[in-house]
Parts: C-alpha cells; sequence; structure tokens
C-alpha cells in the first residue's frame, strides 16, 4: 500500500501515558481495567480520563490543569474514534485552561501542539510546543510534540536534537519510536529496527506494545518482508485481536500474498469501524486492483466526504487530498493541492507528492527536480522510486528509469496493489 506515514501519530503513546497517569489520579480509586486487553484498555483509560475530568470540573470548574487534561484526552478520543468532532472539543477545553492560567500553562499548551499536529497544522504546533518548552523545559512529552512538528516541516536536524533530548530525558517508548523514524528516512533501516526494538523492550504497557509490534511490521513491510511483518502484526493482535493499525496490516498483508477476497474483507470491516482517511483510500486502491472499479468510486467519495469533516473540524491536509485525488485520475486536483502543501513545508513526502502531481500533469521537467530531492534523504520508499522511475521513463531517460524502477520492486515488490503491477509492466517494456 503507498503508506503516508505521519509521524504526528507517534505522540500517542507519550500522550497515552500521560493522560492513564493523571486519570488514576482523578479516579478516586476506581479499579484499573483488567491487565491483557491491549488497546482495549487504552480506549477505556481515555474515556475514564474524560469522565473523571468532567466530574472534576462540575465540582472545581476553574481548574487550569484538569482542562487541559480533558482537552488532551479529546485529542486522544479523536484519533480512536476516527470522529474529527472531539477536535472542536478539545480546542474548547485548551483555550478554556488558558483562560483560567494564562501564563505558564504548560499542560494547556503541549495539549494545544498535540491537537495542531493531528489537525496537520505543524507551524502551529511547533508555536505551541516552544511555549510549552518554556513552562515545562525538562518534560519529554513536550519535544515529542515538537520533533513531530520539526520533522513534517522539513527540519531534519531540528527534530534529531528534538528527539535527542527526548531520549536523554525519558529513553522509552515515545523517545525511540521518534528515533527510529529518523533512521527509516535517513535509510538507516538497521538502526531504525533497533530503535523500535528497544522501544519494544522498554514498553510497560499493552497500549506500547500494540504500537511497537504495529511499526515493526511497517518497517519489515516496506522493506519487502511480508513473513517478518506478519508475524509482527499477529503478535500484536495477540494483545489486542481489534486494534484497527494492526488488523490494517493484516488486511495488507493478505492483499500482498494475492488474497485478495481476505484483503477487502478486512478492509471493508475496518473502514466500517474507522473510516479515517488512510483506511478508505487504501480500501479504494484495493477494490480499483481488484477489478471492482464503482466500488472503489464509492470508496473515494466517502474518502471525500471524510474528508470535507476533517476541513470542517480545522483539520488541513493537502498531502492526502493530493494523493488521493491521484489515484482518483484527477491530476489537476493532485497538482494544486500538492503545491499548497509545498508551500507550507517541504517534507520528503511532499515533494514526492509534487513530483508524482506534476508526471500526471504532462509536466515531467519539472516533476523531476522534486522526485530527486525526495529520494535524497536515502528513505528506502519504493513509492518514491516507482514515481521517479516513471517520471525518467517520460523522459526518455532508459537506464536511469529501469535502476529507479528496479529499486522500488527490490524494496517491496508490495509497495502498492496498483502501482507495483504498473512498476513490474514499465521495466519489462525498458528491458
Amino acid at each position: 500500500m503507498n503508506r503516508r506515514k505521519i509521524i504526528a501519530t507517534l505522540a500517542i503513546t507519550a500522550g497515552v501515558a500521560l493522560l492513564a497517569t493523571t486519570a488514576t489520579a482523578l479516579s478516586r480509586g476506581d479499579d484499573p481495567p483488567p491487565a491483557g486487553q491491549g488497546a482495549a484498555v487504552v480506549r477505556s483509560d481515555v474515556q475514564r480520563t474524560i469522565t473523571a475530568a468532567q466530574d472534576r470540573l462540575r465540582r472545581v470548574p476553574g481548574d487550569a490543569g484538569t482542562w487541559a487534561l480533558l482537552g488532551s484526552a479529546y485529542v486522544e478520543q479523536a484519533r480512536i474514534t476516527g470522529d474529527p468532532a472531539y477536535y472542536g472539543k478539545a480546542q474548547g477545553a485548551l483555550e478554556t485552561s488558558l483562560r483560567h492560567q494564562p501564563d505558564g500553562n504548560g499542560p494547556a499548551h503541549l495539549g494545544l501542539g498535540a491537537l495542531a499536529n493531528a489537525r496537520h497544522d505543524f507551524a502551529a504546533a511547533r508555536a505551541q510546543a516552544d511555549l510549552a518548552r518554556t513552562a515545562l523545559p525538562d518534560t519529554a512529552e513536550v519535544y515529542g510534540v515538537l520533533a513531530d512538528a520539526l520533522t513534517q516541516l522539513g527540519a531534519a536536524d531540528e527534530a534529531r536534537a528534538a528527539v535527542q533530548r527526548m531520549l536523554d530525558l525519558e529513553p522509552g517508548v515515545p523517545a525511540f519510536t521518534r528515533a527510529a523514524y529518523d533512521f527509516e528516512q535517513r535509510g538507516d533501516v538497521d538502526s531504525a529496527r533497533q530503535a523500535l526494538t528497544r522501544a519494544l523492550d522498554a514498553s510497560s504497557s499493552p497500549a506500547g506494545t500494540v504500537f511497537c509490534r504495529y511499526h515493526l511490521g511497517e518497517l519489515a513491510f516496506d522493506n519487502g518482508d511480508l513473513d517478518e511483518a506478519s508475524a509482527q502484526y499477529e503478535r500484536g493482535l495477540l494483545v489486542d485481536p481489534l486494534d484497527p493499525a494492526l488488523l490494517q496490516g493484516r488486511a495488507k498483508i493478505a492483499a500482498a500474498r494475492g488474497n485478495l477476497d481476505d484483503a477487502l474483507t478486512g478492509y471493508a470491516d475496518l473502514v466500517a469501524r474507522v473510516p479515517s482517511p488512510q483506511y478508505l483510500h487504501e480500501h479504494a486502491v484495493l477494490l480499483r486492483a481488484a477489478g471492482r472499479t464503482e466500488d472503489a468510486a464509492r470508496q473515494f467519495d466517502l474518502l471525500a466526504q471524510q474528508e470535507r469533516l476533517l476541513a470542517a473540524a480545522g483539520s488541513t491536509d493537502d498531502l492526502a487530498a493530493s494523493v488521493a485525488a491521484a489515484d482518483r485520475g484527477d491530476p489537476a486536483t493532485a497538482l494544486a493541492a500538492a503545491e499548497r502543501e509545498w508551500n507550507r513545508r517541504q517534507h520528503p513526502l511532499v515533494a514526492d507528492a509534487l513530483a508524482w502531481a506534476l508526471h500526471l500533469a504532462g509536466r515531467d521537467a519539472e516533476a523531476l527536480p522534486y522526485a530527486d530531492r525526495a529520494a535524497a534523504t536515502g528513505w528506502r520508499n519504493a513509492t518514491f522510486a516507482y514515481h521517479r522511475g516513471m517520471i525518467l521513463r517520460a523522459l526518455g531517460r532508459t537506464a536511469d528509469a529501469a535502476d529507479a524502477l528496479g529499486t522500488a520492486l527490490r524494496t517491496n515488490p508490495h509497495f502498492s496493489p496498483v502501482d507495483a503491477p504498473a512498476a513490474r509492466a514499465a521495466l519489462d517494456g525498458l528491458r
């Protein structure tokens, strides 16, 4: 599948840990959920946090700390449920916290930074993280939010420094997983795997274990190792059989192994439970690969509806919009969205999307510098290599095109149910 990895998701583990700890204090001795229920425990903990915070605020309505906690819990609830309506609730709670404590309110700025990352407003997230850092200079979560924002803004060196500060303060799951992503973007897969393994070893909660298993699976899948990817997803599902990300991994493995019926059933169940843009998009692409074009069109329509809901909730993700438009066969929309995103941030994923949109618009000479920029980081990304290869092919640079397409298929021969076969066909034609 064409993965649109957003590092802001790595804030989850840090946020859950903070929420769970504070919820325990607020819950006034309630028994915790049983161990061994995986992310179901996280979902329960987040809801318990919300309920406990609301109860306290009914008794102490001016408690700025509890308002900040409630806002952060709403951000996490939005992720779990896929319901962007929680973004507005989060913003309201966090702004209320700042009204009660306008100065030195690190938790509120930290929550606003996490909210901005979730909405893909990475410049705002960086600004809020800087405010939080002033109030909480030795708090690891602050540097996690900051690193997420800096990574997506394309400030790799600054992001790496923020991750290092996080590792110095608290070398746990959130820090190691961010370090892994940094290594992956630089093409150092072995170090990325080692960092994720250290994160798994450091995990003390089912949520952390599930999170690490998923990303170990993703790293293996993205580098063509289906057996290892499947093993990691399945080990995670032993901890939480209902985790959406791991179920997405299982469906993706089924598709890569040619079990389209199982893959489509898995995606249909997944999008019914969690209609996130990523899952809707991947389902649509898989339907198209199976020849079910009308069903794919309906999924793309649902994706457009979900994107409108997210936009109404204050989220702006022109990167995802560009990729979706390209896959729908709408190059003009893909190019306009990619150009808007590039004007906001210069991340390799955005460079790749802009290169592909320019290619689809027939502007290959303009596309190549962006494809080269995406490849320059060393990231072993099959989609980057495929796009670059097709651009070079269109420019008549046959040998370079064959090399890039071969790299894509060696990196991950199953990177997309549509584009991987296209890469093989193009490479055969060049040869």
